[in-house]
């Protein structure tokens, strides 16, 4: 359930935000137009929000400085403390995208940045299922993450990072789990969903999905 990678972003926290910064160069392409695209999230959210995935909480600031009351979840210790560091107020709890303590308040949207793809796609399937149960009409899953139109994307990608000798990200874009746009549109359909894909860089799509 995504929870395997808990001590890559323990070791991942103190430099996290640098890396969104481009200053990693493997990564660089990954987070092009970083603050655009939390920013296109923010705007696209309505109401009380739940996110997964805070991390440092580069969401959330720009959720909360739009007005949004913010539930946060995050499973990795050293992240949670540095968005509590950043934002002493916030409500943020250890869980992942499937467990997660109850939520006593009515949710209008549910948002994530750069953190669904450590879901297999079961693991998605059962994620969206739970979603709709949570959901009114109406309200919004909004997630930015990497995914790809299709398997030939997601090659032609992995060969330009092979030739960039990006050796970290060739692994990452070969063992983590980032899927197709078909595959989630499809479970979203199933479950109830009307939902639009909006390609912000080279990687990251926003995933903006509307409970019927």
């Amino acid at each position: 359930m995504g929870r395997e990678f808990d001590q890559l972003f323990d070791e991942w926290a103190l430099t996290y935000d640098d890396t969104v910064d481009g200053k990693d160069e493997q990564y660089k392409e990954v987070f092009s137009k970083y603050e655009y695209i939390l920013n296109t999230v923010a705007r696209k959210a309505k109401g009380t929000v739940l996110e997964f995935g805070v991390g440092t909480g580069n969401l959330t600031k720009k959720l909360i400085e739009k007005g949004h009351r913010v539930v946060g979840i995050e499973p990795s210790k050293e992240m949670r403390t540095i968005a509590k560091q950043k934002i002493p107020s916030l409500d943020v709890y250890d869980g992942d995208f499937l467990l997660f303590p109850k939520i006593d308040e009515s949710i209008q949207t549910i948002v994530s940045s750069y953190a669904f793809h450590h879901l297999t796609d079961e693991e998605k399937e059962k994620a969206f299922a739970l979603y709709a149960s949570l959901l009114q009409t109406g309200e919004k899953i909004v997630f930015a993450d990497t995914m790809f139109e299709n398997e030939e994307a997601r090659n032609i990608i992995i060969n330009w990072a092979k030739e960039k000798n990006y050796d970290r990200l060739v692994e990452d874009l070969q063992t983590e789990y980032y899927t197709y746009i078909s595959i989630l549109k499809d479970i979203l359909i199933k479950n109830n969903f009307t939902v639009t894909f909006q390609q912000m860089n080279k990687f990251v799509w926003i995933l903006e999905a509307i409970k019927k």
